[in-house]
């Protein structure tokens, strides 16, 4: 299931020189049935080169790339993906919003003013505007009023320049990959590694997109079923932080889904639409963990309802989420780890400037100490090493 030892402190090493340039079918119970299931054969994408069984078979803890090597490279480009990827990244993530014209691209937010280089190109100036979306004021330009032809005219940036300055040495070098480009890539590497590549897959904003016509889960699910991803076996997380979407999707494909949890006192988006009463502080209770696995193979909660901050960003004294959610055949995938001071808890931060780099080793140590089965991270290098010590017949070896 893993490398073990010196093998994969090898490749890691190599890597980090590198780096410096309604509910559905599966309950409960459903990660048994998906990894007994095991992957799809070798047709377009669904194995990406070589079998493999469920999400119950990789690693633990699994390392996935936020937003790719989001911590070297501009998010959510082929260039972050493929890094994440080289680096050794179990899993890559990407977050979908549609175009104008319906197709699904990789953007963490729809407005792109941050991300990409929008604001240097004059024609496009008339559409900058101010939506509403998810109840909040936005100002800047939308992928929802751009063609996939217009934003293919665009090019990437980084999108926290003021703290990964070194990443912009890349700014302009890839375009916005769609998903279905992401999909092609995957089987590509899948196919030259001799595995498959898995994915986690974000449904953004989704009811915000579905009252716009945009609705994002049955042109995924037509992709994914496209590429042979739509399985119980497949490589590939479905997530969003509206369990609506995840039900939706659930009706749709039988792939394995997370629904992501912010902080306790808030609430997704679609109970605000909903009139639903419930925050995420009732979802994290065992009621509210055994409803979500009733659609739900998966909980991706904020590293804080598992560790909690105090008032001076120190960590507290965990709280029962792991082993409720386990109780429950739910793992859990919480987010996000990543090198910088200015992101660490302040038992692990080095020094005054929030760019530099803290103690990130002992920030994932203080984590995966808590039972975890994966985590989302900037910098996969730094998450992989920091894991091989809590993976199967690892230990404390050297």
């Amino acid at each position: 299931m893993t490398q073990g030892g010196a093998a994969r402190r090898t490749v890691l090493g190599a890597a980090v020189v590198a780096a410096g340039g309604a509910f559905g079918s599966l309950a409960a119970g459903g990660g048994s049935a998906a990894a007994a299931e095991g992957g799809q054969g070798g047709g377009p994408g669904g194995s990406g080169g070589g079998q493999g069984g469920g999400y119950r078979d990789l690693p633990v803890p699994t390392v996935i790339g936020h937003r790719g090597a989001s911590g070297y490279r501009p998010e959510h480009t082929l260039g972050s993906y493929q890094l994440a990827l080289d680096l050794g990244a179990d899993v890559v993530e990407q977050d979908l919003v549609p175009t104008k014209d319906g197709h699904l691209v990789c953007r963490h937010e729809n407005e792109i003013g941050g991300t990409t280089d929008v604001a240097d190109h004059p024609g496009f100036a008339s559409r900058k505007t101010t939506k509403t979306v998810d109840g909040i004021a936005v100002t800047g330009w939308f992928t929802e009023d751009f063609t996939l032809a217009e934003l293919k005219t665009l090019r990437a940036k980084e999108r926290i320049p003021a703290l990964r300055q070194r990443n912009t040495l890349y700014d302009g070098r890839w375009d916005v990959p769609t998903f279905e480009e992401v999909l092609r890539w995957a089987d590509r590497e899948g196919r030259r590694r001799g595995k498959r590549v898995w994915l986690h897959v974000e449904t953004k904003h989704p009811s915000y997109f579905r009252g716009l016509g945009l609705g994002l889960e049955e042109p995924l699910a037509k992709l994914l079923r496209r590429y042979g991803r739509d399985g119980r076996g497949a490589p590939l997380f479905l997530q969003s932080f509206e369990p609506s979407s995840i039900q939706r999707l659930s009706r749709l494909v039988s792939a394995p889904r997370v629904v992501l949890l912010s902080a306790a006192g808030t609430r997704p988006w679609d109970f605000e639409l909903a009139k639903d009463p419930r925050t995420v502080a009732d979802l994290v209770k065992p009621e509210g963990l055994r409803w979500i696995a009733g659609f739900a193979q998966g909980i991706g909660p904020t590293m804080d309802l598992i560790l909690p901050r105090d008032a001076a960003g120190k960590l507290g004294a965990p709280t029962t989420l792991v082993a409720d959610a386990h109780a429950r055949g739910l793992i859990l995938h919480p987010y996000t780890a990543r090198n910088e001071n200015n992101f660490l808890p302040a038992d692990f931060r080095k020094g005054a400037d929030p760019t530099a780099y803290g103690d990130a080793f002992g920030a994932f140590k203080a984590y995966f100490e808590q039972g975890i089965d994966g985590i989302f991270t900037d910098q996969p290098d730094t998450g992989l090493l920091a894991a091989e010590a809590f993976r199967p017949g690892r230990g404390d070896q050297g």
